[in-house]
């Protein structure tokens, strides 16, 4: 069921932001209708979600008794349920039914601060035509992105340098060395690789979409041609501004003690080095999926509710790996230190 921009706007602090912003936090806010008793969440709970209460009453009960009651029609209605983490209590509904909103925290807040950084006098990146800045919400809604800091959100956006582009333009060749980050503002483009010796179209790119963070991440040569399939504009970030801003944050890294917990408990180590690497020595149990054929394998078999392990020799390669999996919606992290720290856990826990 759709959530009305004008209904967010009576909620705080959300009846501060733009219009604009109101419209694209509407089409990510999920509505749900709870009955009489039914529960929101429980006293202890850690989760990423906002909640706000848009029709009934809602009652929090601590555990030394103390019940608060809430209504959408009180003052109090107007902000985000308990929002504290770990929750301070149980919610409950009151009323005979209650109709409430939720958002992603982490996106909720990047929105938020977007909306504010974009009154700063010396802001150049604020788009006021219709759909002008819809690359920037498609940004921030990325799996890979919600890692990032709120913090992080404001030295990104001063560091963009903006670029106008000709359909044909070729921005990134295969091969070539990196050197930029790229977010498509405007436009479209299709990406090409060579795979077993013949060139394919692998991907399609549009608003909002990034690419160029692969060779970043992993130190190493394009491994795709991105051309541009209309005149447009891109956003994008030197090596330096990327490795500073985004690099640290999105990629979560595991100990190899770490790994081989993970690993025991059911998550799945992929291998992102070549095949010749792999066979040559790899980790026990281990898949073999190399960096360059990552996004094909993983659109193709491999379930999204399971965790993933990735390694390569070093950690470079598989940064890369876990910033593409994460964007595709994988849960994903790499291995510190590559194989030869993972293989030294596992033989001081042989030797135990």
């Amino acid at each position: 069921m759709p959530v009305a921009s004008s209904d967010l706007a009576k909620l705080y602090p959300l009846e501060n932001l733009r219009a604009e912003t109101l419209a694209q936090l509407a089409e990510e806010a999920v509505l749900v209708e709870y009955g009489k008793g039914e529960t929101l969440f429980r006293e202890g709970d850690v989760d990423e979600q906002t909640l706000y209460l848009l029709e009934g009453e809602v009652n929090g009960t601590y555990t030394d008794g103390r019940v608060k009651n809430t209504s959408a029609q009180s003052l109090q209605g107007r902000y985000p349920i308990g929002d504290s983490q770990p929750r301070r209590f149980t919610a409950t509904v009151g009323s005979r039914a209650a109709r409430v909103v939720r958002f992603e925290r982490r996106f909720l807040e990047k929105i938020i601060t977007w909306d504010q950084l974009t009154r700063g006098e010396n802001f150049q990146h604020f788009d006021p035509s219709p759909e002008g800045n819809r690359w920037v919400f498609r940004l921030l809604q990325s799996r890979a992105f919600h890692k990032l800091p709120t913090g992080n959100i404001e030295r990104m956006f001063r560091r963009f340098e903006e670029i106008h582009v000709k359909a044909g333009d070729v921005i990134v060749r295969e091969g070539q060395e990196a050197d930029y980050f790229y977010v498509i503002k405007d436009g479209s483009a299709q990406v090409t690789k060579y795979l077993d010796g013949t060139e394919s179209t692998v991907a399609y790119l549009r608003q909002g979409d990034c690419f160029g963070e692969d060779a970043l991440l992993a130190n190493t040569a394009r491994n795709a041609t991105v051309t541009m399939s209309q005149d447009g504009r891109l956003m994008r970030l030197g090596r330096k501004s990327f490795e500073e801003v985004l690099k640290p944050p999105v990629v979560e890294w595991l100990t190899p003690g770490q790994a081989s917990i993970m690993a025991r408990q059911g998550a799945t180590i992929i291998d992102v080095r070549l095949p010749a690497e792999h066979e040559q020595r790899a980790i026990k149990g281990s898949v073999n999926v190399p960096l360059y054929r990552l996004r094909e394998a993983f659109k193709e078999g491999y379930p999204r509710d399971g965790k993933y392990i990735v390694y390569d020799n070093t950690g470079e390669r598989a940064a890369a790996a876990a910033f593409i999996l994460t964007r595709l919606g994988f849960s994903v992290y790499a291995l510190q230190g590559g194989i030869t720290g993972m293989l030294r856990q596992m033989e001081r826990q042989a030797g135990a």
